[in-house]
């Protein structure tokens, strides 16, 4: 599918982007490059009458939270960009009753994926080249194909527009996808 030809109206769409935008020791966006080039997907599926679910990383938290590299220090800039008052999910693995509260015309940022060890599916605190190792990592294929299912589970549609972390083998990236049909996914207009 592509997104010019899907019309989002009365559809919740996840949007994967980059939001991996550098912060000074305030916590204040030093760049915004990252934002405005995810706007036109965005403006998209509310233009379209579509209800809006972003998702991004932000740094290496190493599947821990760390508040340094929590997304909620973005919020007043993503919802400045778009011109619409952007909520926010504290726990992106949590946020149903936050997605299912979202009405058409409405956006919400999902906090960092990557305070999931999901997310990346590289297991945690296990030493590399182990058979510890080998079985975590077998079990985290299998958390990570769940995170991936949840994530899908809060919309309709899911729209990959992360450019930056496209190569990688992420839950929100190459996982999630495997939960919509050919009609509801779509590359968003950086990635085209």
């Amino acid at each position: 599918m592509k997104i010019e030809d899907f019309n989002f109206a009365g559809k919740k769409a996840i949007v994967r982007v980059d939001f991996n935008v550098p912060l000074d020791e305030n916590g204040n966006v030093t760049d915004d490059t990252r934002i405005r080039g995810a706007l036109p997907t965005l403006k998209k599926v509310l233009a379209d009458g579509g209800a809006l679910i972003m998702m991004s990383h932000m740094g290496k938290p190493k599947g821990k939270v760390n508040m340094k590299l929590s997304l909620s220090q973005i919020v007043p800039n993503v919802s400045a960009a778009l011109g619409v008052e952007v909520k926010f999910a504290k726990d992106c693995g949590n946020a149903s009753e936050e997605a299912t509260a979202l009405k058409p015309g409405e956006a919400l940022l999902l906090e960092n994926l990557r305070f999931y060890p999901e997310e990346e599916g590289k297991p945690v605190g296990v030493e590399k080249g182990t058979p510890e190792y080998d079985a975590a990592k077998k079990e985290m294929k299998t958390r990570q194909q769940e995170f991936a299912k949840k994530l899908a589970s809060y919309a309709d549609c899911y729209v990959m527009d992360a450019f930056g972390t496209a190569h990688r083998k992420h839950a929100s990236t190459a996982v999630i996808d495997e939960y919509f049909d050919k009609d509801h996914k779509m590359l968003g207009y950086l990635m085209e």
